[in-house]
């Protein structure tokens, strides 16, 4: 009999791949975590119990098939094992870096309940499509027969890319519009590269053009070209522009200089990664090079900006929270990571103020946990008298982000949008009240994951296939 390949939970113990050390990870924007090594993927991947109901399955917003494609890698299987990851995700190697897996697959990991330490699907996930990319398995899509249908896409963040390969891949035309000079959206300005190297994004992009995506950058809807043009030259429309605008603070000094918006500090440190020349960087505005840094926020963006301020030389890095460490929303992944490399946490504390102009420190007032609020999570209260300053030099705002008012930035009223700016459409399909225009990703769900916009792309595409099928039928006839 065959030596059973998996269910090795007991006798191997969770072995996440090699993390630099603290001290060499600060010097620079490479990703923290090294490859797995054949052998090593095998033997994390042989832990997995092939449970007969796999939570790590249906707690992933993709239902990527994890157990399966677990199995094949611990028995050297890997191409198999990365088409039947392809199959669910359209950036798995995207995925395997910056989903918060602790939250999704591996934190509802059955072995991981039973005190056995979750299987690492996320490393596994990056090796499997690394793999792939170094053995030449990821080619352009290349459908077998062209359609005459096109269609628009307004962002090239993951939601817009994901619609856009699912519907090429069935020969649709398809355009992708983006404001910004690079397409891949947060992936590209957003996430610092310790966490996603650029050439990991940019790979994927070119995949998509060689497979006949045709990208429009620099393009401003409502100014360069109208919305209604834009509908009235393709056969659907998806909007997957994301949420941008940053929730603001208010209170005493908070328009002083030195207080500047996490999207603008992290797009500028990115594009210094690609060479890009940077005003403000070089001017010292978003620099955090020799100053007492105070990120605003616990949320993974939090998490993101401390991080790059360490990295950029700061003479300290402070992150304030309104409430405590378990109730803190970003990864607690990302928080350890943080902490290794020197950042300094102020939990139950927010802001009250700012003093300066430029900035010297945040009026900080101390919190407690009270009685929770609608969602279950307790509420913060301000201890009355705790209040103290805290200096800083430089303060980042990473509250969140809310989307834009882009019924008018698009002159288009008609658009259905929520009281919160997002825009009303279906999570099953994308179809909004408008005939033909569709929306995906963050701008229907607000602030959200990569996984979700991935999800939604992909479900947006085959219901605009669907849609097209029927018309050609009913053309027929």
């Amino acid at each position: 009999m065959a030596k059973q390949p998996m269910l090795k939970f007991v006798t191997v113990e969770r072995d996440m791949p090699e993390k630099r050390t603290a001290g060499a990870r600060k010097q620079d924007f490479g990703e923290i975590y090294q490859e797995y090594a054949k052998a090593k993927a095998e033997e994390q991947a042989s832990r997995c119990s092939q449970c007969g109901v796999p939570y790590c399955q249906s707690h992933c917003p993709l239902h990527n098939n994890i157990p399966d494609w677990l199995n094949l890698t611990a028995t050297g299987r890997l191409k198999e094992a990365y088409e039947v990851s392809q199959a669910t995700n359209t950036f798995p190697e995207i995925c395997g870096r910056i989903c918060p897996q602790d939250r999704l697959c591996e934190g509802n990991c059955v072995i991981e309940q039973s005190g056995h330490g979750t299987v690492t699907i996320g490393a596994v996930e990056k090796y499997i499509t690394d793999t792939a990319w170094e053995e030449g398995w990821v080619t352009p899509v290349k459908p077998a027969q062209e359609r005459t249908e096109s269609v628009g896409i307004i962002g090239a963040g993951p939601g817009g890319l994901a619609a856009a390969e699912r519907l090429r891949a069935a020969g649709v035309q398809v355009t992708v519009y983006d404001r910004y000079d690079r397409a891949g959206g947060l992936l590209t300005y957003g996430i610092p590269g310790f966490k996603l190297e650029k050439d990991v994004v940019m790979r994927r992009i070119d995949q998509l053009e060689q497979g006949g995506v045709t990208m429009k950058l620099n393009c401003n809807i409502g100014t360069d070209i109208t919305f209604g043009a834009l509908r009235g030259q393709h056969d659907a429309v998806i909007i997957a522009t994301g949420v941008y605008k940053t929730r603001d603070l208010g209170g005493e000094g908070s328009e002083a200089d030195g207080i500047v918006n996490a999207i603008d500090y992290l797009t500028t440190s990115n594009r210094l990664s690609f060479g890009d020349a940077v005003p403000e960087f070089e001017s010292g505005e978003l620099n955090a090079a020799g100053k007492k840094v105070v990120v605003i926020g616990g949320g993974d963006t939090a998490m993101d900006c401390v991080r790059t301020a360490i990295r950029q030389g700061a003479e300290s890095v402070k992150c304030l929270y309104r409430r405590d460490r378990a109730n803190m929303p970003g990864s607690q992944r990302e928080v350890n990571n943080a902490e290794e490399e020197g950042v300094i946490f102020e939990w139950l504390a927010a802001p009250a103020g700012f003093v300066g102009n430029p900035v010297n420190a945040v009026k900080v007032q101390k919190m407690r946990l009270g009685a929770p609020d609608v969602s279950g999570r307790q509420s913060p209260e301000v201890i009355e008298g705790a209040d103290y300053n805290e200096a800083a030099d430089l303060v980042i705002k990473a509250l969140g982000f809310e989307a834009e008012d882009l019924p008018t930035l698009w002159g288009c009223q008609e658009l259905p949008v929520t009281r919160w700016g997002t825009v009303k459409a279906a999570y099953e399909t994308g179809a909004t009240d408008l005939e033909g225009v569709y929306a995906v990703g963050d701008i229907v769900r607000g602030a959200s994951l990569v996984v979700w916009a991935i999800r939604d792309g992909r479900d947006c595409a085959d219901a605009i296939l669907k849609k097209f099928m029927t018309v050609n039928q009913i053309a027929a006839e």
